[in-house]
């Protein structure tokens, strides 16, 4: 069939990888947009309608802690989203391209992991409409996104890893590792949120901060948890999808420059707002921030340690390119 014997829709959906991107875009999007909103520490108004309050009347509680407390939660959820754009990006732009398979299984785990995180929304009896529909509307395209792409990457998941055995012994084998166990942190971090965020919501270092206990929270209003935990319980998921796909690339990925800049720029992203966000709010508790400084740093000493592997195999490929 010629290209001008296609149709309109088919030529729109491709392979399946622009639709992928589209998922990338918006969710980078819909996180800039939680970003600004919570610069300017204002709630939607499906939020305002559910309280019952505005913002402005909780601000003039025990110095705005609750409001500063919910945006900070609403701007490290924001910067995951972006997070999670630039892996879909990177994984339509070039394993998926060239039919490499583990990059499809990834996509289809990641997709179950970050869609499926909006029924824990649902534990405390708060349904976000606009989040709801914005999930509603990205679903179909992610799923076609799914089948097409399947088409580039037919054959099954295979575990082995991405280097030669013998590059785990070096320095930038090391860097590598050290990836691998800050991914496994997210991992680990975004499953604990989530479940807290079902839960018990608040860890005790949140109820210092914010200078209330449970029961005062309940009977200042009785919506406020719910909402909350909410946004805990959204961040928890985007943190669990975006460790599943850092590991699952640092392991499989063969390294080229774009690699490392992507999983560079994603890691930035994330840990960039997500730790600095505490610290205007006041936010600062040790033991609070430990694991995302951890983290931070994880992610920061293997992209130095793993740049020099991640480049030279880059220049490989462009010397013998060349004629």
């Amino acid at each position: 069939m010629s290209q001008e014997e296609r149709s309109f829709f088919k030529a729109l959906c491709g392979d399946g990888r622009p639709l992928l991107l589209l998922t990338a875009v918006m969710l980078a999007l819909s996180g800039g947009g939680a970003l600004f909103l919570s610069c300017t520490g204002d709630f939607l108004p499906h939020d305002v309608a559910f309280l019952g309050m505005q913002p402005k009347a909780l601000c003039e509680l025990n110095e705005c802690r609750i409001v500063h407390f919910m945006i900070h939660d609403r701007a490290s959820f924001g910067a995951v989203l972006i997070s999670l754009g630039v892996l879909y990006a990177w994984l339509a732009l070039f394993p998926i391209k060239r039919g490499e398979s583990w990059a499809w299984w990834l996509l289809l785990a990641s997709f179950i992991t970050g869609f499926g995180s909006f029924l824990c929304y649902l534990g405390y009896g708060y349904l976000d409409t606009w989040h709801g529909w914005a999930t509603l509307m990205l679903l179909p395209v992610a799923v076609a996104a799914i089948v097409l792409t399947r088409r580039l990457c037919p054959d099954g998941l295979n575990l082995k890893p991405g280097w030669k055995p013998e590059s785990w012994t070096s320095c930038e084998g090391v860097g590598r590792l050290i990836w691998i166990c800050s991914s496994l942190g997210l991992i680990g971090a975004g499953a604990t949120i989530m479940v807290v965020g079902m839960t018990a919501v608040f860890v005790p270092s949140d109820l210092e901060f914010i200078g209330y206990t449970r029961d005062q929270l309940q009977n200042i209003n009785p919506r406020l948890i719910p909402l909350i935990a909410h946004d805990r319980a959204g961040f928890g998921g985007g943190v669990l999808t975006t460790g599943i796909l850092m590991l699952c690339i640092v392991w499989k990925a063969r390294p080229a420059v774009h690699v490392w800049q992507s999983v560079a720029v994603a890691a930035f992203a994330g840990f960039s707002v997500g730790v600095g966000v505490h610290y205007p709010i006041g936010y600062v508790d040790t033991l609070h921030l430990l694991p995302a400084w951890l983290g931070a740093a994880g992610f920061a000493i293997g992209a130095i340690l793993s740049k020099k592997r991640y480049f030279s195999a880059a220049a490989v490929v462009s010397s013998c390119s060349q004629p």
